[in-house]
């Protein structure tokens, strides 16, 4: 039975997934190429990242990936990256690179990956691996995970790409993931949305984080929660009741509550 992997209408089967990872890279390879080097060298909407480094980011992730894939298909264990300080120091080392040598890694190592997925062995799929963060997983979950870095860091790229930019099926996917992952938190790790429910008015899809008769709800759609949960956007067209502050979302994306 194939596996479906969302909740409500964000229900989807993880192989069609495989399909939507090729045109969000080309997204990326369009921004980029609208880019100078300098532009390159200029901030990110990450904290102390160039867009260089997101753009290195993104292809050191499809590496990372393909090694967990690796990983389910010979049985042999190969952590997705060998440590965070090697992580960070490939970026630092690939972020100063020209425009055409950054599109390029990006291009050749989603490519990479993408074989590496099209040729996976039906048994290898449902293999356990391990997250860099620690958290086990089956394989075919390392698909949803390259899909929220290729969508969310072109984001950060702050390069004219933004949440109204993302394709329907991820956001139907993605919100419902992080609506029910967010809803399994500890309330330690809720943050300042603790208390709080959060409701989707356009799918009617809802997360109560302890929340009880009376106490605050944010809503809006799919589209503006997903950009507002996920830390890519200021909350626009999110609405708060009672009236205030909007909170802070805690870091994003969660460990998936189940399989």
């Amino acid at each position: 039975m194939e596996a479906l992997f969302g909740r409500g209408r964000g229900l989807m089967a993880w192989r069609e997934v495989i399909d939507e990872l090729d045109p969000g890279v080309e997204r990326i390879i369009g921004t980029l190429s609208g880019l100078s080097d300098r532009d390159l060298r200029a901030p990110s909407a990450l904290p102390g990242w160039s867009r260089g480094h997101v753009a290195a980011h993104i292809a050191r992730n499809a590496d990372s990936l393909w090694n967990l894939l690796e990983w389910a298909r010979t049985g042999v264990k190969i952590p997705q990256y060998p440590s965070l300080e090697a992580r960070n120091a490939d970026l630092d080392a690939g972020a100063g690179r020209g425009r055409d040598e950054l599109i390029e890694d990006v291009r050749a190592t989603a490519a990479r990956f993408a074989e590496q997925a099209r040729t996976m062995p039906e048994d290898a799929w449902n293999a356990q691996v391990t997250a860099m963060q620690g958290w086990p997983h089956p394989a075919w979950y390392v698909l949803y995970r390259r899909w929220h870095e290729v969508e969310a860091h072109h984001v950060d790229l702050a390069a004219g790409y933004g949440p109204a930019d993302w394709p329907e099926p991820y956001v139907r996917w993605a919100l419902g993931r992080t609506l029910t992952d967010m809803a399994a938190l500890p309330a330690k790790l809720r943050g300042e949305l603790a208390g709080h429910r959060i409701t989707a008015t356009d799918s009617g899809e809802s997360a109560d984080l302890g929340w009880a008769p009376g106490g605050p709800e944010a809503s809006g759609s799919g589209r503006a929660l997903l950009g507002w949960l996920s830390g890519r956007s200021d909350g626009v067209g999110v609405s708060l009741r009672p009236d205030g502050r909007l909170p802070v979302p805690p870091p994003w994306p969660h460990e998936t509550a189940g399989f």
